[in-house]
């Protein structure tokens, strides 16, 4: 029988979210952490530990059928895959930075200077876009430190949360790229492994939608039942059922997380009571 195979990182920020993603699916890999290869227990799936950095090119060569990846890897190699599937973690923005208190006014600013990255080729057309003509110094590691040794007058390079621009005395400038991790394919993968894939993707969707959702149930009074009906989005429409109580009826449904506190104060001010907000641990539409 054959087997999908994927890469994964083998250590760093993406590491504990992939393998936590494959275990919300029901994937059980084998501990492979101290080896480069580990096979799932109930799934044909094998893991392959790579360094970050080789998974785009071990998947275009087909060495690896997936991997798990950040966009900005993508577009930095220029590999040609598949985006199967957007992941929802390991987000971030890969931004231009000064020294704070330099004066600055746009990305025309950048002329003539130096900037130190770690991304040369996403800088190089993000510039060569913007009629920039600035000079890159490529740099492997720490890289907002070149500006306080003079190595660059700007840096280029991945943001989270933005302490360790903050920690550096840098101030963000420009969002060149916003990237989160992905799922990416080799374009050439058989048909067996095709479906395997297809199972894999089925999977990871109903976990992830699970994960931007809340279940909900409220009890709400019956002369004010439709009003909070209208408020609830539901997947078709909410569930509601008359409780022992005369007068009041119980209303389940599912709410979006980013609308979740937004809706609750509704609610509130409709006269919902008792509400509960249970996780959802998969969610198949």
């Amino acid at each position: 029988m054959e087997r999908l195979k994927i890469a994964i990182q083998k250590s760093g920020r993406l590491l504990e979210d992939s393998l936590g993603l494959l275990n919300d699916c029901s994937v059980k890999v084998d501990n492979g952490r101290d080896q480069l290869r580990a096979q799932a227990k109930n799934f044909p799936l094998d893991v392959l530990y790579l360094r970050n950095s080789d998974i785009p090119q071990y998947v275009e060569d087909g060495v690896a059928d997936v991997g798990i990846i950040g966009e900005n890897l993508l577009v930095e190699t220029g590999c040609q895959l598949d985006t199967v599937l957007p992941l929802g973690f390991a987000k971030c923005r890969l931004s231009l930075a000064v020294p704070k208190g330099q004066p600055y006014t746009g990305i025309q600013d950048f002329q003539g200077k130096k900037i130190a990255t770690s991304y040369p080729n996403t800088l190089r057309n993000y510039l060569q876009r913007n009629q920039v003509d600035a000079e890159i110094h490529v740099i492997s590691g720490s890289v907002e430190i070149a500006p306080a040794i003079g190595l660059a007058e700007g840096i280029c390079d991945l943001v989270s949360s933005g302490n360790t621009l903050f920690q550096n005395n840098l101030v963000e400038k420009e969002v060149i790229l916003r990237s989160e991790a992905v799922l990416a394919a080799t374009p050439q993968m058989s048909d067996a492994k095709r479906s395997i894939l297809e199972q894999l993707v089925f999977r990871m969707e109903s976990v992830l939608k699970a994960q931007s959702n809340k279940y909900i149930l409220l009890n709400a009074p019956n002369e004010r039942l439709e009003e909070i009906i209208a408020i609830l989005p539901g997947m078709k429409s909410p569930t509601v059922l008359p409780l022992a109580v005369t007068g009041w009826s119980s209303v389940h449904t599912v709410i979006q997380e980013d609308k979740f506190w937004e809706i609750i104060h509704e609610l509130k001010a409709k006269g919902a009571q008792g509400i509960l907000v249970v996780p959802i641990q998969k969610m198949i539409i």
